[in-house]
């Protein structure tokens, strides 16, 4: 099989030097070249590629403010530095800006041919990474197949955000939304890619026995420890992620070591007296208010704090109404392939139903109903009988409540006139009070009901309490 070439680009004014690397290099490689550095732009604006050689004592713009261009054209060129003699604080400056590294002239081209032999071996092994991270992605995250701007945009975040090996990021969510599904997106699209994916469901261990299963612990740290001890969780996720899901169920003791391992990468193991140190990310998700819990002594506020730096908060199935349909389609597709059935489309009031229904657990709730109506259906088509949903309860209209309110909902304008500002403190605290009931008392979720942040509405709310 014939091995595509790599796209070099030469910007060098000394036309000798320009012709004798080309000389070198052409037959491995396709090269270009360019005596300015303003010509070399122009054309690498409409074609980039995949390495750039620069000269740093160019005529006009030099090479360092040519590489501050490059960068702002594409960060992710590499691009080897070419000075006339060893200029320490020059070099410097361009090793800060992204240079991959530098020779120094005169050139010697064997030196010159392994700098870039290895410049182009990382690019190949990042290419590989994005190509087996993209393969996983489309195998393995199906539910954000969708067409809301909402999850387009926290798909675009997450791609920005995961480029950081270890900066901790808080998922926050109904349950059934997808968090685990997100965490996992950030971990097959960051650097760690090839390290190992830990998944912990905190709410799931027992308390007395998350922390030295996180953390592991020493032989005869405690009654019915094993004979040689054991490396916990957070060893088996080194120089990968660790996903921690429904982190509000951590023990405040645990909550107290986890504190110290972000803060400074140490932990020590349950019994032991030995630091350990090692780097991970620790992605966390939960459905709770953690503001709530600070408040109740529950959750420490410090370890909020470092949990989420960054932060991704996952709408709910009801508040993206469009990706619906789209997503029972793809269930229906995936389901009639695994149970071998010929289901070619949803009905007609099978979909009318989907988009009435008030889906309390979300994408899960949905995922489990498809599959439950293509396992006992016949096809071709999914009809609410298949869905288990009662034909006259979806006719009456009650399935979900209509979002638009009645004009009957609001009082007429008396002839003497009414009290505008009264009347919009009543309209506010009515919708506060509503948003409450509907998220049955909690406060992060009526905020996003109302589309505010939790602090506005905690605000809000006191003024009428």
């Amino acid at each position: 099989m014939r091995m595509v070439k790599f796209s070099l680009a030469l910007i060098d004014d000394e036309e000798s030097i320009r012709e004798g690397i080309c000389m070198a290099l052409v037959p491995e490689y396709d090269i270009e070249a360019f005596a300015t550095a303003e010509t070399a732009l122009e054309r690498i604006k409409t074609s980039l590629p995949d390495l750039i050689l620069l000269d740093i004592g160019l005529p006009g713009m030099n090479g360092i403010d040519a590489l501050r261009k490059i960068r702002e054209i594409s960060p992710d060129i590499l691009v080897i530095m070419i000075t006339a003699y060893e200029d320490i604080d020059t070099v410097i400056s361009a090793m800060k800006l992204g240079a991959y590294d530098y020779v120094v002239k005169p050139i010697h081209m064997d030196s010159l041919m392994i700098t870039i032999g290895n410049a182009l071996e990382s690019i190949r092994l990042r290419k590989e990474i994005r190509v087996l991270q993209e393969g996983y992605l489309r195998e393995n995250l199906p539910c954000f197949i969708a067409e809301s701007n909402e999850i387009q945009d926290i798909m675009d975040f997450i791609a920005s955000v995961a480029k950081s090996p270890d900066t901790p990021i808080l998922i926050l969510g109904e349950t059934g939304t997808g968090k685990e599904l997100i965490a996992s997106s950030i971990h097959y699209r960051s650097p760690n890619f090839k390290g190992p994916y830990v998944t912990v469901n905190c709410a799931t261990m027992p308390r007395d026995l998350i922390e030295s299963e996180l953390f592991g612990y020493e032989k005869g740290a405690f009654s019915g420890a094993s004979p040689l001890g054991k490396k916990g969780l957070l060893e088996d996720a080194a120089e990968g992620t660790l996903f921690l899901d429904e982190v509000g169920d951590l023990s405040l003791e645990a909550q107290a070591k986890l504190l110290r391992f972000l803060e400074n990468g140490e932990f020590y193991r349950v019994g032991s007296t030995q630091k350990l140190h090692i780097r991970t990310r620790v992605v966390s998700a939960t459905n709770k208010d953690l503001g709530g819990m600070i408040e109740q002594g529950l959750f420490r506020s410090d370890l909020f704090y470092r949990l989420s730096v960054i932060t991704v908060h996952v709408p709910s199935l009801n508040e993206r109404p469009g990706d619906i349909l789209p997503l029972a389609n793809h269930f229906l597709v995936r389901f009639s392939q695994k149970f071998d059935k010929k289901f070619i489309a949803l009905s007609a009031e099978a979909q009318d139903a989907l988009k009435r229904h008030p889906w309390s657990g979300n994408v899960r709730e949905l995922k489990n109903l498809i599959e439950r109506g293509v396992l006992v259906g016949n096809g071709p088509e999914l009809t609410l009988k298949d869905l288990g949903i009662d034909k006259t309860v979806v006719e009456r209209g009650d399935i979900r409540q209509t979002k638009t309110p009645s004009p009957s909902a609001f009082p007429p304008i008396p002839p003497e006139g009414y009290d505008f500002e009264q009347a919009e403190k009543a309209f506010e605290k009515f919708y506060i009070e509503e948003a409450l009931r509907m998220a049955d008392g909690n406060e992060s979720k009526a905020a996003r009901l109302l589309h505010m942040n939790h602090h506005t509405f905690r605000y809000r709310r006191k003024k009428y309490v």
